[in-house]
């Protein structure tokens, strides 16, 4: 799969990937939606493999054409909205509702690019607001899940469970073995009453850094190439 993105300005990661392969096991289908689709790396992937009807949304005009040309790009469909997602209106009631949201801590020094500060810091979409809104969308059992900073699990779980979206499957994201997580990723299923399951963490690299086999298999399967180009 090729996709553009902008030559100065946010780009995907290993953090989109990692998610991409985890949603995949849930084997999604129906009606999904992407919160800050960016270039639309997840939505683009979930939709290349899986029978879903697909719904992006950015609130950054530039980061929603790239989308939109990339799906144009890869002969796939999506209903594109220009849209803040805490003020979003629509009818419609969703399956699946992924995301990489903005995470970083507002306190810490921040980057004077509008379009990288609007990716990466939680004030332009509060994890509270976003659950919130979420709950609005989703279908009786539908799933919302999404990746975020592991250090404020805490406040994700509370969040959650306030809005009776329940923490059914926890995967925890180490760059190495020995290192603390950075990324947690979590699979939440409105009106769920099930017990939270927390899977065996995902290890990005071994001791000499190289990526390890489950890491190397989610860019394998992901299959993508960048190509790094601007456009009006």
């Amino acid at each position: 799969m090729f996709l553009y993105q902008p030559t100065s300005g946010y780009c995907y990661n290993s953090d989109s990937i990692f998610l991409y392969d985890f949603i995949s096991g849930f084997n999604p289908k129906g009606k999904l939606l992407d919160i800050g689709c960016g270039v639309g790396i997840i939505s683009l992937l979930l939709s290349r493999d899986f029978s879903v009807e697909t719904t992006i949304i950015d609130k950054q005009k530039k980061m929603l054409d790239y989308a939109i040309h990339n799906f144009s790009l890869n002969g796939l469909k999506a209903e594109a909205h220009l849209d803040d997602f805490t003020t979003f209106r629509t009818e419609e009631r969703y399956d699946y509702i992924v995301s990489n949201p903005p995470f970083y801590d507002p306190s810490v020094s921040q980057s004077e690019n509008t379009h990288l500060n609007i990716a990466r810091y939680s004030h332009h979409l509060p994890i509270e607001s976003l659950v919130k809104r979420v709950k609005t969308f989703l279908k009786p059992k539908g799933w919302f899940i999404f990746c975020y900073d592991a250090k404020q699990i805490d406040v994700l779980l509370q969040h959650l469970k306030s809005y009776g979206i329940n923490p059914e499957k926890i995967q925890f994201v180490h760059s190495k073995l020995d290192r603390d997580s950075k990324l947690v990723m979590i699979a939440a299923r409105n009106n769920s009453r099930s017990m939270t399951q927390i899977l065996p963490p995902f290890v990005v690299f071994d001791e000499k850094s190289v990526y390890r086999e489950k890491a190397m298999k989610a860019f394998e399967k992901a299959n993508t190439n960048s190509i790094k180009g601007d456009f009006e």
